[in-house]
């Protein structure tokens, strides 16, 4: 059985867990959010031991082919936002 846990559905948990109002957890979501987005703007990581890192990649220009067109086209060099599950986090889903 898979299931998805959407914002509204992490904020009700997070409350209930924690003993907040949902408007309180919304406010704590937001902010989480808020300081991963500004670290990985910054170019720097997020670290939660046991959980993960989050960090952001550098991909290098690349080439590649239009799947439509078959012509050849450049890929520019990029920045992609990535997440590295820690060993706690491994473990407790093997």
């Amino acid at each position: 059985m898979s299931t998805t846990l959407g914002k509204a559905d992490l904020v009700a948990k997070i409350a209930e867990e924690a003993g907040l109002t949902k408007a309180q957890a919304d406010k704590a979501v937001g902010a989480f959010v808020g300081a991963v987005e500004d670290t990985l703007k910054a170019g720097g990581k997020v670290t939660l031991v046991g959980f993960g890192t989050f960090s952001v990649a550098e991909r290098p220009a690349r080439k590649g082919i239009n799947p439509k067109t078959k012509e050849a086209i450049n890929i520019p060099a990029g920045k992609s936002p990535k997440f590295k599950a820690g060993k706690g986090l491994k473990d407790l889903v093997k």
